[in-house]
């Protein structure tokens, strides 16, 4: 399609066309939904993001300042959609340091850019150079989004004593972490 075409699409999605919105859907959803899986490796959530961020696209449609391509708005309310699904996601590490570490990588470094499940290798990883008890605090903690009052209840522990663990814990894996190379993924630990 061309950039004129596209053009002429936008300027009929400010007017109310359902036409021009069916064909920029057809336009970007596959390349969204590629973006989308390329962080959540998950189908269904990836389409929920593609699906929401065009029920966004076409309720602002009036609000829409871009005329010659939607290219770059649909990626960004994409990534903002992303970052908000993994916040509500209960088992899943925080990732909205991750993808700024990807988006900051840019084009140039392709080679250099981490997939999903290397980010988690690096976790596990760190996590596994602790001991046990550290172990399953910062899980229930970080990835299981408990309270330090239902861990404490988990465990059987004190909760001065998950608090401990849990900041001895972090320190630990923040410096294995650290000493991999990979300090841009230490922020996620501190969240929560």
């Amino acid at each position: 399609m061309t950039s004129t075409k596209e053009d002429m699409l936008i300027w009929l999605l400010k007017h109310d066309s359902q036409w021009a919105f069916d064909n920029l859907y057809r336009m970007y959803a596959h390349r969204l939904m590629a973006f989308a899986m390329e962080y959540c490796h998950h189908n269904e959530t990836a389409g929920e993001i593609v699906e929401d961020t065009f029920i966004w696209i076409w309720t602002h449609r009036h609000e829409i300042k871009q005329e010659k391509t939607l290219f770059k708005l649909l990626f960004i309310k994409a990534r903002h959609l992303l970052i908000n699904a993994y916040r509500a996601t209960l088992n899943s590490p925080r990732f909205e340091d991750y993808v700024d570490y990807v988006d900051s990588l840019g084009t140039e470094s392709n080679g250099a850019q981490m997939d999903y499940d290397d980010f988690v290798r690096i976790i596990r990883n760190g996590l596994e150079q602790i001991p046990p008890t550290q172990r399953r605090v910062i899980e229930l903690s970080r990835f299981e989004q408990k309270s330090i009052k239902e861990i404490a209840e988990l465990m059987n522990l004190k909760e001065q004593t998950v608090r401990n663990q849990l900041s001895l814990g972090l320190k630990q894996l923040m410096a294995f972490i650290n000493r991999a190379g990979y300090g841009a993924f230490t922020l996620w630990l501190m969240i929560c």
